[in-house]
Parts: structure tokens; C-alpha cells; sequence
């Protein structure tokens, strides 16, 4: 029997969002309940879910943990969530904590499926730790190398942390490309260079291609250098991409691979798991500069109204948090 309410995000038609009321039943045998504190927003992937562009193929992959409902509609979607455990085992409770879930005040889960946050890591910053996890998969899959030449078109969040990752590496030269010249205060925040598409500099040894745009992956096969490899990380849901094939694809040897964090990836996979890769991606969250990407929080009553400007493709967002703080139920 329910012991409460909860109220979650629905996407309930193209281009329409609200807050539904809901029962929340009591925490079930070996289940954490969790008052959320922030969530965010994934702009890519939401966006298309916000316009009803899953293509039905991707139906169930596409599912996130603890979604509700269906595509393409009503369905509450959302995989960024933390928040404090109000009820668990002695070592959760009262623990801040991660989950993939979706956007709503409080919920209930497996106490597998959340993971602590550092205390070096704030509330705010810990809502990255999906994207961070997709970063740091596709790190792994383009093998990037000390001293490389790499650039990463498309300077969103996940092409940011990206850079970030591999401006780690001793003696890399790392440029985050964007169409938007004011990216550039951020690239240089996150210590790489930055550059628009007309300026960057090619025969680059890695190119990670994350823009979420038809336009970009011309560009990134552009400046990708002799035999180098081009990682796409963009998805593109259900729109038809033109890949150019032609001119020096073929003589410059070049290999396009994707990239996609429903599967560690295959350099990795035979000793790292889900839950192992999500606690390393929160704990390199720790560096304050990543501070920088997420936009001031919007309350949880005004997200429903606010959705549609924060997903406009040339809104400036990056990561936009929601706050809960005047939300519990």
C-alpha cells in the first residue's frame, strides 16, 4: 500500500511536459528510498525524447532504469538523479547518493542501484556522473596516447568532459571545436585549447566527434589525420545522416567508430562492470573546474514550462540542474 506521494516528469506529447502525482509505497526488503536534492537534464537525448523522435527500433534499448511508461508517449525519462537516503541499511542512510533514475521528488530503488557520493564531490556536481561515465567510455574506446594530436567537435557536456579526460594525458594538444565562439571561456577553463571549425587545426591522431549534429561529422572527418581514427559519439535518433564517404576518406585510411554507454567498452569489459565504471566516473568529478558546465538550477514545479527553451538546440545550456529543494511531496 502506498504510504505517500511522490511527483515525477512525464513526457506526455511533442513538445509538452508535466509533473504527475503518484503513490509511493513503502521501501521494499533490500530497497533505499531517496529525497532527491538535484537531477539533470540530459539535452541531447531528452530533447529527442521531448519531440517524440525515438525511432521505434530503439524502443527498448533506449529504456532507462526506472523509466515509466513507453515510447514515444507518456513516458518518465531521466537517468541523472541524487539525493539523500531517508530510509536504507545503516551505511546508506543519510548517505548523498547517485542513480540513474528519472526526474521526481522521491523514489524507491534497489540499494544496488545507487552509488555514494565523495565527499569531494558536490551535490550539484555529482549530476554529471552519467555524462562523465559516458566520457569516460568513450575514452577507452578511442585509445587516446600521450603527446596525440585531438580534437573534439561539439563542445557540449559530453564532448567537454571528453576533452577533459584527454587533456589529462601527459603532453597532449587537446581543441574543443564548436560553432559558438563563447565556448571558448570554457575550453579554457577546462585547460585545452578551442577553436570554430573554419580555424581548427588538422591531421589530428584522434578526433572525437560529439556536436549531435548532421554538419559536424563532415568536419570531424575534416581534420582527422593520416590512418587516424574518428570516435562518434553523436546519436542522432531517428533523422537519416549523410556520412561522406568520398574525397580522402578511403586514401587517408581513416576508421570511424562508435561509441555508446550501454556496453563498457570492449577494451575494459572483461574487468570492469557498470557499477565499477559509474564509481569511477563520480569520483572524477572532484575537480572544481567542471563547475563550469552546469547551468543555475531550475525548481521542479517550474521544469515542465521551462523544458522547451532549455532544449532549444542554440539555448547555451549545457548541463541543467533541477533543483528539489521546495519540491518534496
Amino acid at each position: 500500500m502506498p504510504d505517500r506521494t511522490t511527483e515525477a516528469l512525464w513526457y506526455v506529447g511533442a513538445g509538452r511536459a508535466e509533473n504527475r502525482p503518484e503513490p509511493l509505497a513503502d521501501p521494499g526488503p533490500g530497497e533505499v528510498r531517496i529525497s532527491t536534492v538535484y537531477s539533470a537534464i540530459s539535452r541531447g537525448t531528452e530533447r529527442l525524447v521531448l519531440a517524440g523522435r525515438v525511432p521505434a527500433s530503439e524502443f527498448e534499448r533506449m529504456r532507462a532504469p526506472f523509466m515509466g511508461g513507453a515510447f514515444p508517449f507518456p513516458v518518465k525519462y531521466g537517468y541523472s538523479a541524487v539525493g539523500r537516503v531517508d530510509r536504507g541499511p545503516s551505511g546508506l542512510e543519510g548517505r548523498l547518493v547517485f542513480a540513474l533514475h528519472t526526474h521526481q521528488t522521491v523514489f524507491n530503488v534497489p540499494a544496488d542501484a545507487v552509488t555514494p557520493v565523495s565527499e569531494s564531490v558536490p551535490a550539484a556536481r555529482a549530476v554529471l556522473a552519467a555524462n562523465m561515465e559516458t566520457a569516460l567510455n568513450a575514452v577507452w574506446d578511442a585509445q587516446p596516447a600521450p603527446a596525440d594530436r585531438i580534437t573534439v567537435v561539439g563542445a557540449g557536456v559530453v564532448g567537454a568532459l571528453v576533452a577533459w579526460l584527454c587533456g589529462q594525458l601527459p603532453g597532449t594538444q587537446v581543441t574543443l571545436v564548436d560553432i559558438e565562439p563563447g565556448r571558448a571561456a570554457l575550453a579554457r577553463g577546462l585547460g585545452v585549447s578551442f577553436a570554430t571549425p573554419d580555424k581548427a587545426q588538422g591531421d589530428c591522431d584522434l578526433v572525437v566527434h560529439a556536436s549531435g549534429t548532421a554538419a559536424g561529422l563532415p568536419t570531424a572527418l575534416g581534420l582527422a589525420g593520416m590512418e587516424a581514427t574518428v570516435l562518434e559519439l553523436s546519436w542522432y535518433g531517428a533523422d537519416e545522416v549523410a556520412v561522406p564517404l568520398g574525397a580522402a576518406f578511403h586514401s587517408r585510411r581513416l576508421k570511424l567508430v562508435s561509441s555508446q554507454v550501454g556496453q563498457v567498452a570492449a577494451s575494459h569489459r572483461a574487468r570492469w562492470g557498470f557499477k565499477r565504471r559509474l564509481g569511477a566516473a563520480l569520483e572524477l568529478l572532484a575537480d572544481p573546474r567542471l563547475d563550469a558546465l552546469l547551468a543555475p538550477a531550475v525548481k521542479f514545479a517550474d521544469l515542465p514550462a521551462r523544458l522547451p527553451d532549455i532544449l532549444m538546440p542554440r539555448s547555451g545550456v549545457l548541463c541543467q540542474l533541477v533543483d528539489y529543494s521546495a519540491s518534496k511531496a
